[in-house]
This record gives structure tokens, sequence and C-alpha cells, in this order.
């Protein structure tokens, strides 16, 4: 039985905990009544007394130090902490216990009187720490535990994944799916396409035997009676041979094929372009597949090409599962039924598997070709190791490796004697140095194109985003001068009726105060009549 540790180190998102263990000289022969008190607060916490804790600076520390522990490497933070806070006794061994066994092993090598334990009671210890923390270490705040232990468990999962937009095999995986998948289709298609015109130009297909040409020139000629310019000059470019059009213009005119409807000849027309688009797509995607070969695994693709080792990295799952093939096991890649039947009667096992499909397979002679496909097995196991495990990935590994396959051919052929391995990557790796630093230099450059791209991006919406501020500051000032002009018109309205009111009142005093002094008068000539 293990002995129990006097000490127990524990690691939080926050920072490191020790923890002194009580009676601790019993507690080994105890490990069920540990399991039971780790249920208990009060009896867990008369086994465990904290006695000293060093927070993280920051959360990049936190990271940092999560990182070292996973990877059983002591940090400068760990190891002052514990030289600070163990006690100093010389003559004395101290017992610490610790989670995890690469890092026992590490703090035993760097501090010599600290002796380390991880198994026994220890885990028990370290469980019932990780459930009563709170209880233990009643000084930090509680409710930023939790919150600290999922910000470092984003940012310790954020740097284990490493994801990078360039080297993502699951793009190349599902692509040469798609791509075998494509095949199958456009030939089924080509076939149906091709019985199904033929009862109207039968002769068509002995001309132009391609299935991609067949399909466009059915679409491009549809009723062979109908052979006028425009489809002859659809055919020129189709075929690309005059004689060949010439050839199948006289076979129009003489052709053994029955008459067809309209509606029949516009459905085979409909059913002809989606084949003859699917076929540019095929082509579109096997262009993609080489990019994405060529920056996610470009040794491998300059040595066997980007459709083999597509489909190498498919039938293995990953990039850095066919990396952790032997070479052994990449040879017979895609044969395991006749694998799995050769061993069950006992007979020959395969020499190949998807490795048939290179072309260095088809150019050996039949003797030499288990031979060359081992040892092209060997080179590409050793260039997708390369292609995994390097920083910047580059095709000059691939491409020794491929002269070295062809060299071996040579040597099977004519006994011509190929370099000695050691030499061949001795050049390879000067050369692939140049190569990096090229390849750093155009990243670099793409960088900074990419910002200078962002900031301006940035200026300009930042400009839009002013020019609509202004717009709307002065949409309301328009408004309020709109307003001022209706207001000041209404009031010069207003005052224009009050004076011409005004006006009509004095004309009508006016009017009226000369009629009433000549009523006066007329009055004083009747009072003066009347005296006489």
């Amino acid at each position: 039985m293990a002995e129990a540790p006097r000490y127990v180190l524990y690691e939080h998102a926050v920072g490191y905990a020790l923890l002194r263990v009580k009676e601790f000289e019993d507690i080994g022969l105890m490990i069920p009544q540990v399991e039971e008190s780790v249920a208990d607060v009060q009896r867990f916490c008369s086994i465990v007394k904290l006695v000293a804790f060093e927070p993280f600076k920051n959360t990049e520390a936190a990271v940092e130090n999560c990182n070292n522990i996973s990877e059983g490497v002591v940090h400068q933070d760990l190891l002052n902490f514990l030289e600070a806070n163990l006690p100093k006794k010389k003559d004395k061994v101290v017992t610490l216990g610790v989670n995890d066994g690469k890092l026992a092993g590490a703090i035993t090598e760097i501090m010599e009187r600290v002796r380390c334990v991880y198994t026994g009671v220890v885990p028990e210890i370290l469980r019932g720490v990780r459930v009563h923390f709170a209880h233990i270490a009643k000084d930090l705040p509680h409710h930023s535990l939790s919150k600290a232990q999922l910000s470092l468990g984003h940012s310790y999962s954020r740097g284990k994944v490493k994801f990078d937009v360039h080297r993502v095999d699951n793009m190349v995986i599902q692509s040469i799916a798609l791509l075998d998948q494509l095949d199958k289709d456009i030939n089924l298609f080509g076939m149906r396409i091709r019985e199904w015109y033929s009862y109207h130009f039968p002769e068509l297909f002995k001309l132009v035997p391609d299935q991609y040409k067949y399909v466009r020139c059915a679409c491009a000629i549809m009723d062979r009676k109908n052979m006028d310019d425009s489809v002859i000059e659809k055919l020129k470019e189709i075929v690309e041979d005059d004689d060949k059009v010439n050839e199948i213009v006289e076979t129009a005119h003489t052709s053994m094929g029955m008459e067809i409807s309209c509606m029949d000849l516009l459905n085979i027309e409909r059913f002809a372009t989606r084949v003859a688009s699917l076929t540019e797509y095929r082509r579109s995607l096997h262009e993609y597949i080489k990019e994405r070969m060529q920056s996610c695994a470009p040794s491998l693709t300059a040595l066997i090409g980007e459709q083999v080792g597509a489909r190498l990295i498919s039938h293995a799952g990953s990039l850095t599962n066919l990396a952790k093939y032997p070479a052994s096991t990449v040879q017979i890649l895609g044969a395991e039924k006749a694998l799995f039947r050769a061993l069950k009667t006992h007979s020959n096992t395969p020499k190949y598997g998807l490795l048939f499909h290179s072309s260095f397979i088809g150019r050996a002679s039949a003797k030499n070709k288990g031979r060359i496909s081992r040892f092209l097995a060997n080179k590409c196991a050793v260039a997708s190791r390369i292609d995994c495990f390097s920083d910047v990935p580059v095709p000059t590994y691939g491409e020794f490796l491929r002269q070295q396959v062809e060299d071996r051919l040579k040597y099977f052929e004519t006994g011509e004697v190929p370099k000695k391995n050691l030499d061949v990557m001795k050049e390879a790796i000067q050369e692939a140095d140049v190569v990096k630093i090229k390849v750093l230099k155009k990243r670099k450059k793409e960088a900074k194109k990419a910002k200078k791209a962002a900031e301006e991006k940035a200026n300009q919406t930042l400009l839009e985003v002013e020019n609509q501020e202004e717009v709307a500051q002065e949409e309301p000032s328009s408004e309020k001068k709109k307003k001022k002009k209706k207001r000041s018109e209404s009031e010069m309205g207003e005052k224009r009726a009050i004076n011409d009111v005004e006006m009509e009142e004095l004309d009508g005093e006016a009017d009226e105060a000369p009629k009433k002094k000549k009523k006066k008068r007329h009055s004083k000539g009747e009072v003066n009549q009347d005296d006489e």
C-alpha cells in the first residue's frame, strides 16, 4: 500500500493550493473511511487543512501553468510556491501528494527533499478537495471560482485544438468522397444519355467517344435534321476538329436513327445540360482538392499525387492518424477485405491497397511490384509525418522522396545504385529551409495586406457612420428651418389679414364721415327754408 502524504498539492483555475493532511500516519490504512468522509464537509475538513494559496497573476499565467502541468513540466511559479511553503528541514524528507505521475516525477527530480506520491489515498483526498474547495478556501470569492474554471477551460482547449484554416484535413476527406460519388453518378448519367439519344442519332457515340464531349454535342445538335451554321460553330468549339465536325454533319444526314418528338428532345436536352454542369463541377472540385492537398499535405501530394494522398487520409480518418500508421499498414491500406480473407484461408497477403493507383506500381515489372509497393509505403509514412508535425509544411521533402522512388525503379530495371538516404535527406533539409523562409515572407506580406485591407475597411465604415450621423443631424435642422419658414409665412399672412381688415375699417369710417356731414348741411338748409 502506498504511503499517505503529509502535504497535498491542488491545482485550481485561480491558483495553487497546498494542504496539510492531519493524522497522516493512520490515513493510509483508512481509504474506505476517507471515501466516506468526502461526502461530509465537516469530516473532510477535519482531515485536510489549507496551508497556503498562491493565485495566478492573470489569465495568460493560468493557461501557461495549466499547459505545463498537462505536459508534466514544473513551472517556475509552482517551483517558487513549493519552495516557499514546504518545510525547509534538510534532514527530513517531505511526502507530497500530486494528481499526475509525470508531474510527480518532474518535482522529485528538481526538489531532492520532496518525495511525490500520486496513488493510494491521494486521488480520494484530491477528489474531496475538488468538491469542497469553496469551504476549505473561505477567503476566496466563491462566485468567481466557476467563472475562472470556465475561462481557463476555454483558453486551454483553444490552445490544444490549434485550429489552422490551411491545414484542415476534414475538407479533404469530404471532398474526395464527393469526387468518388460524382464519378459514379456522371458515368451512370452519361450512359443513360447515350442510350437515350442513340434512338435518334446512334452514330454520334462512335464519332465522339469522350463522354463529356458527347453530352455537349448532344445538347448542341438535338434534332439532327436542323444542322445549321450555329450548330456547326458550337460543334467546332466542342470537338476542336473541323474534319470530325464535317463527318458528324454528313453522318447526321444519313443517320439510321428514329424520329423523336420535340417534347422528348427537350427532356433529353435538360438532362444533358445537368450532366454537363455536373462534369464541370467535378473538374472544379478536382482543382479544389489539389489546392487543399498542397496546403494540408504538400510532401505527400508531391510524392504520390493529390488523389491517392487524399484517399489515404480519408481511409485513415485524418492526417494525424495516417502519420501514426507504420509503413506496413500504409502499404495495405484499402485492402482490408483481401487481407482478412488471406489470413483466414492461410494464403498470400495482398501486396498493396490504395497505393496500387499510384503511377509507380504500374510502371514496375510484375516481380518488382511488391518491392516498390513496400518502398513507396515507407516513403508515404515519412512524408505524412513530415506534413503532420512540421510547423511550415513545404513540398520539398516530397519531391526528394519521389526522386528516391524513381531511383529505386531505375535500380530494379538497370541495376544503377541510388544515393544513400542520409545524403538525400541532408540535401532536402537544406533546400527546405530556404523554401520555408520564402513561405514565411510570403505569409507576412499576405498578413500585412490583409491588415491594411481591414484598416481601410474600418476607416470606410467609420466615414460612412460619420456621414450618416451628419445627415441625421442635418435633417432635424432643415425641418426646423422649414417650420420657421412656415411660421413666418403664417405670421406674415396673419399680419396682412389684420392690415387688410384695419384698412377696410378705416375706409368704411372715411366713407361714413362725409355722408353725415352732408346730412347735417341738408338739415341746416331745411331749417333755413323753414325759417323763411
